[in-house]
């Protein structure tokens, strides 16, 4: 028996699917469980990256200091000014959730900003295709999009090894709340 569980009800994420929707910018104020702060020479060159680029959006700014951005809900950037960044891009990276149908305009958009800044898309072997970014501060950001579940895939077999199964399987418990796993 596995001690994972379906809680998909507390993510921003939509359901895998070639027609999954992205959800709406969210712009509440909620206590940020995790963010990125990611230093930069010229606050409005990575601004401008983020937002027509990577689709992110100011949330807010503290002019010459720091911008908070922001795409859905838990995705939240921190760009603050420094003096220097990083020369290489370093070897650990930050991912970010997107849909399949989102793919194809952030590797154009990025790329049209800066035409050597995208690696990929490219499938992995748990079921999702990733983009991987260079920013202009030389952050590697990773868009990860969940492709639709085949049960008969490689990549089926790959998270089943694991004990990651879909609820729909008939595979051990599928609780649909967090009550008794809190």
């Amino acid at each position: 028996m596995s001690d994972y569980y379906n809680a998909f009800e507390m993510s921003p994420v939509p359901a895998p699917g070639p027609d999954a929707v992205a959800p709406e910018p969210f712009r509440g104020i909620y206590g940020m469980p995790a963010f990125v702060t990611i230093p930069t020479c010229d606050l409005a060159a990575s601004v401008d990256f983020w937002t027509r680029g990577l689709g992110f959006f100011e949330l807010f700014g503290i002019p010459g200091t720091l911008v908070h951005l922001r795409r859905w809900a838990f995705q939240d950037v921190l760009l603050v000014s420094a003096a220097s960044v990083p020369e290489q891009p370093p070897a650990v990276s930050f991912s970010f959730a997107c849909v399949l149908g989102q793919v194809h305009s952030l590797v154009e958009g990025c790329r049209a900003l800066r035409p050597n800044s995208v690696d990929g898309p490219r499938d992995t072997p748990w079921n999702t295709r990733d983009v991987e970014v260079i920013t202009p501060e030389n952050a590697r950001i990773v868009f990860t999009a969940a492709k639709p579940f085949d049960p008969a895939s490689q990549e089926a077999r790959n998270l089943e090894a694991v004990g990651i199964t879909p609820p729909d399987l008939g595979h051990g418990d599928s609780h649909g709340d967090n009550e008794e796993h809190a």
